[in-house]
Formats: C-alpha cells, structure tokens, sequence
C-alpha cells in the first residue's frame, strides 16, 4: 500500500507548497478556525469581512456577544460561535493576547488548554497549533479521511489515533504538517470530492475508489 509519505509526495509535485492558512494575522487565522466549523470557507471570508475594522482580540473581548454574532453570521451557527469566539478571547487573554508566550507552552500542556475551551474541538485546537503556535500536528479533517480511505487505508474512528498515524508517516517539521493540509485541501477540492474527478488526479494509479459509487 501506498506511504502516507508518498501520498504527501504525489500532492506536493503537483500542487507545490502550499502558504496555508489564509490570513493577514495570527488572530485573524485563529478567528478562521472557528468560523469554518461547520461551513465552506467562503462563508468564513464573509464573516471576517464584517468584522475588518475589529480583528484585534481586544475589540472582540469589548465587542457585544449580540453585536458579534450578527457580524459573523454568514459563517452559519453564528450564535453559538460568538460563544465560542467569546471563550477563546477570554483564555487568550490570559497569555495577554501574547502569541510568543502561548507559543512558550509545551504541546500537550497548550493543545489541553485549547481542547478544553467550550467550542475549541481537537481539528480547531490542531489548526491554531499548527497555524498561529507554530506545533507541528497533522490535522486531521473529513478531507483528509476521504482521501485516505480512498486509496484503501482503514481510517481509525478516534480522531487522535488518525492523527497520529500519519503523523507517523511524515517528517516531524512544522513546514510539512503545514503544507500537508493545504494539500490535502486542494486535492479534495480539484479531484477527490465526493463524486470525484479522477482523470489527472495525481493519486489515481493507487487509488481503489473504496465508498465510490
């Protein structure tokens, strides 16, 4: 069967690398994460466009939860994600909104933290430690799955246990895992959706189509 190496490899000569995650600040990328829960990225860049004159997590800590959910409300769920927004600005402000000190804790202890804000799940907390803390985690999405389960790997349940075998499979260095998921982002929107589009896809030589109807 075919590496998770290769499988990175295939993608990476055909796309190149990838300057993934979309954002003009750590904050804006961390407000990103949220937001795409749920929803296309699309939606996401409508919800930040709302809130151009306030990405600064201090105008989001001050900003009404009213006012916030109506701003973001393209992203869908917005109610419910302004809570969110709300809980991770309140634990970041224990950093004193400081990226260089979040990025001072060890991974475990920090990945914790996040996983333990109400709404921050580990694809969320895996985003911004690969993307705004600088950890080198693979992340791990219904993207990464289909493609995977696709070229005949059995794609365990848990999320951490995913997760870790392909971090098993890739060099431990932030620039990878980075440029992984971009990849794997890309791939999924050019060939491999859900009625996918094989011909040219750099994968279709391994790929056994498994789920394919």
């Amino acid at each position: 069967m075919i590496t998770v190496h290769e499988i990175y490899e295939k993608m990476l000569a055909r796309q190149g690398i990838q300057r993934w995650w979309p954002a003009d600040s750590v904050f804006e990328m961390m407000l990103g994460a949220i937001l795409v829960q749920n929803t296309n990225w699309r939606n996401v860049e409508q919800a930040l466009a709302n809130l151009a004159t306030f990405i600064e997590p201090e105008k989001i800590r001050d900003m009404p939860l009213e006012e916030l959910g109506q701003r973001i409300r393209p992203s869908g769920f917005y109610n419910q994600k302004a809570l969110k927004i709300k809980a991770f600005v309140a634990w970041f402000g224990r950093y004193h909104f400081d990226v260089a000190e979040v990025k001072k804790q060890p991974f475990d202890v920090l990945r914790a933290e996040l996983i333990g804000i109400k709404g921050i799940g580990p694809e969320t907390a895996d985003c911004m430690l690969a993307y705004a803390f600088d950890k080198p985690v693979v992340v791990v999405d219904a993207y990464t799955r289909r493609i995977f389960g696709r070229v005949g790997y059995e794609v365990p349940k848990k999320y951490d246990d995913f997760r870790q075998m392909l971090e098993r499979g890739l060099p431990n260095e932030l620039a990878v895992v980075q440029t992984f998921h971009g990849l794997v982002l890309n791939h999924c929107k050019e060939h491999c959706l859900k009625k996918p589009i094989c011909e040219g896809c750099p994968l279709e030589s391994v790929c056994l189509k498994v789920g394919i109807a």
